[in-house]
């Protein structure tokens, strides 16, 4: 059984399991009859493992001055009732204690040793009684420590007690043994009921068992709530749902400022790889019926653009695709809230309705999953007048003259279809293009655009819009500066549309009444390798994640994964190396692994060997495009067999044929497995089983023919 480590705190079958399950439960209701005692003061285990444990050692001051600064969580109840408080939980309080005091069960001092034990066995009664998860361990224990490291991949907060570090630890250990007639750490108790050692708690995790204990009894509304409708989230809910818990999706759009909303499925669905990639292909339809009269297509009629078309196409599909999902969402029974969602203390959140109406809501676990939205200049008149991606694809009328103010592959891939339907479009740059990719590849796509007619204007940043004509589209005209002098600039352009980057959706959402921590500049949320914050029942996923990419397929990858490992079925992570992409400008950029700078910094370049080549594809010769325009380039570690770290093609279809070479690339790929695979031919991909030019041989790479 994986998980399962032999001989670990293995000294109870499962009939005495069951037996010791009946005399605790006895035992609690004896000590309910009786005195209530206090049980151990906890303190909160601090990172880097950001173990959710509540422990026993190093205690300073009383347990109740200690309860009396933790957060209270939500009891028992209907949504909306003031929670109770739940003993034993204590997020974000860490408590300090004396020089070489160490934790014992505080209590008053019976007269003699019976009495003594009897007051022992009374409080560990209560504390298991009072707590949802006590783990009794010890510091040194390996075992101990995959246990503790379950139950923070599983979110849940624990009470340890570390019996070696107790004054009163041998004591202890031997009532454990009478309560439950098992000798070894770890010890480990969920919701009153022994679980048993290492090995019966994995084995309980594996069959699901566990989870379904620590589920008895819940005090909230749902298992699970996720905060955000699009692809991360939703791959979330559905898993977690598929895993048989009760989930709800919160998914509000908030109108961009020029009043554009849409429905279920976020960004990529919505305003963002969907609708971006149609578009895209309509310009290269328009490129292919240029090229299908030097195949021989005769056509007299005059072929034009209808941007009113196209835009009501793409929109029936977004639509379908909405009503696919909320589809979906109830076949599984999740629960969809259009509402806004925001913390309002612990395991609590507040949904407000577009009409106003708020309900309140409590969950055991919270997955944040609120996306990004497109960042503005904070200039006169850019919210007034300019669009973002957010309000393009959805536009009823053609844009016209058009200035795309960024170069971030958002700003360039619209820039290019934009051109691509024969529009007058300038790209203003304030530095370099498509920054954090490949420099060299990034300079080849601004070559191509420009080389297509697409205008650049070098150095400059927007400092006014104004409104000279209002219609559809009106006239503005923008006032720009340059970002090396004095010079300023203006044009008139029908439309200004803003892609200078994107903001995360976390500052306006409660995180901080219940203390997760997010980057102050960047609006980011670290998390730790389980996409666990620092509050430990709280996960998030997608492009608000501090460090990781903000692309679609990772955002469910990931969302699917945390499902299974909160919720039993794997232990599994979400791999952040080598994920491939593709920048779908008008000539597309593909790319896996790192950049040739960013190789550099990591491996120095003289461990490197960099083979490129430019190519032409074959659909290109006949229709009189030109050669040496597409480049392919893969980066190698000299000192580990020429594996290949850095991957990049500029061509057409170039996501199609990074996407294989990413699966290869996870699988070790090196330089001499290319040369011993054959080539498919004709096709693009075919240049990479070829490659000969080392970039240091500086031997001449530009083509003849097609290969």
């Amino acid at each position: 059984m994986r998980g399962a480590v032999p001989g670990a705190g293995a000294e109870l079958g499962a009939g005495a399991g069951r037996a010791a399950a009946s005399r605790i439960r006895a035992g609690v209701e004896r000590g309910q009859q009786g005195q209530r005692l206090p049980h151990l003061s906890p303190v909160l285990v601090p990172p880097p493992s950001a173990f959710p444990f509540v422990s026993g050692p190093g205690l300073a001051g009383s347990e109740s001055e200690i309860l009396e600064q933790s957060p209270k969580s939500p009891g028992p109840g209907k949504a909306g009732d003031a929670p109770n408080r739940r003993p034993g939980h204590i997020l974000g309080a860490r408590v300090e204690s004396p020089p070489g005091r160490r934790a014992r069960l505080a209590s008053p001092r019976p007269s003699s040793s019976s009495e003594a034990r009897e007051e022992l066995r009374r409080r560990l009664l209560g504390l298991i009684e009072r707590s949802r998860v006590v783990i009794f361990s010890k510091s040194y224990c390996p075992h101990s420590t995959r246990v503790k490291e379950l139950f923070s991949s599983l979110g849940v907060e624990c009470y340890v007690l570390e019996l070696d570090q107790a004054d009163d630890g041998a004591k202890i250990q031997e009532v454990l043994l009478e309560i439950t007639n098992q000798k070894t750490v770890p010890n480990i108790f969920v919701n009153k009921v022994h679980v048993g050692g290492c090995d019966q708690t994995f084995q309980a995790y594996q069959s699901g068992s566990l989870q379904k204990l620590l589920q008895e009894d819940s005090a909230y509304d749902y298992d699970l709530i996720v905060i955000g409708g699009g692809s991360g989230g939703l791959s979330c809910a559905k898993e977690a749902a598929i895993l048989g818990k009760k989930v709800m999706v919160l998914d509000f759009v908030v109108p961009s400022p020029q009043g554009t909303s849409w429905g279920l499925g976020g960004t990529c669905v919505n305003v963002g790889c969907i609708p971006k990639k149609l578009m895209h292909q309509a310009a290269l339809l328009g490129q292919a019926l240029h090229d299908s009269r030097k195949f021989g297509w005769e056509y007299n009629q005059q072929v034009k653009h209808s941007w009113e078309t196209m835009t009501k196409a793409i929109q029936n599909h977004i639509r379908s695709l909405n009503f696919g999902y909320g589809l979906s969402l109830r076949e599984k029974a999740v629960a969809y809230v259009n509402s806004y969602g925001e913390f309002v203390e612990h395991h609590k959140i507040k949904a407000t309705n577009k009409k106003g109406q708020e309900t309140y809501y409590t969950a055991a676990q919270f997955v944040i999953a609120t996306g990004e939205r497109p960042r503005y200049l904070g200039i006169q008149g850019d919210k007034e007048y300019c669009i973002t991606s957010d309000d393009l694809f959805s536009l009823p009328y053609c844009p016209g003259k058009t200035l795309v103010v960024g170069a971030s592959y958002v700003a360039l891939e619209c820039a290019g279809f934009l051109a691509g339907f024969g529009l007058d479009v300038t790209v203003m740059v304030r530095s370099i293009l498509l920054r954090g990719f490949d420099q060299e590849m990034a300079e080849k796509v601004g070559s191509y655009m420009e080389q297509h007619g697409v205008k650049f204007l070098w150095k400059f940043i927007p400092v006014m819009v104004q409104q000279l004509e209002k219609g559809s589209p009106g006239k503005l005209k923008v006032l720009a500066k340059s970002t090396e002098g004095t010079e300023t600039i203006e044009g008139v352009y029908n439309t200004v549309l803003l892609a200078i980057g994107r903001d995360s959706c976390t500052r306006k959402i409660g995180l901080e009444k219940i203390g997760v921590k997010i980057n102050e500049k960047s609006g980011k949320i670290p998390v730790n390798d389980v996409e666990q914050t620092n509050v430990p029942y709280v996960y998030a996923v997608g492009d608000i994640l501090e460090g990781k990419p903000e692309l679609t397929p990772v955002a469910i990858q990931s969302g699917k994964l945390l499902a299974r490992r909160l919720f039993g079925a794997s232990l599994e992570k979400c791999d952040y190396i080598n994920v491939p992409t593709t920048v779908f400008t008008p000539l597309e950029y593909g790319c896996c692994g790192l950049s040739e700078e960013k190789a550099i910094e990591v491996y120095k370049k003289e461990n490197l060997e960099i083979y490129h080549t430019l190519f032409w594809p074959l659909e290109w010769t006949v229709a009189g495009r030109e050669n040496n325009t597409c480049y392919a380039k893969i980066i190698c570690n000299k000192f580990d067999h020429n594996r290949v770290i850095g991957f990049h093609i500029l061509g057409p279809n170039a996501g199609e044929v990074t996407q294989g070479f990413a699966a290869a690339m996870k699988c070790g790929l090196t330089k001499q497995l290319l040369d011993d695979t054959i080539g498919i031919h004709p096709t693009c991909g075919e240049v990479f089983m070829t490659l000969e030019i080392t970039k240091s041989s500086g031997l001449d790479i530009t083509q003849k023919g097609c290969g």
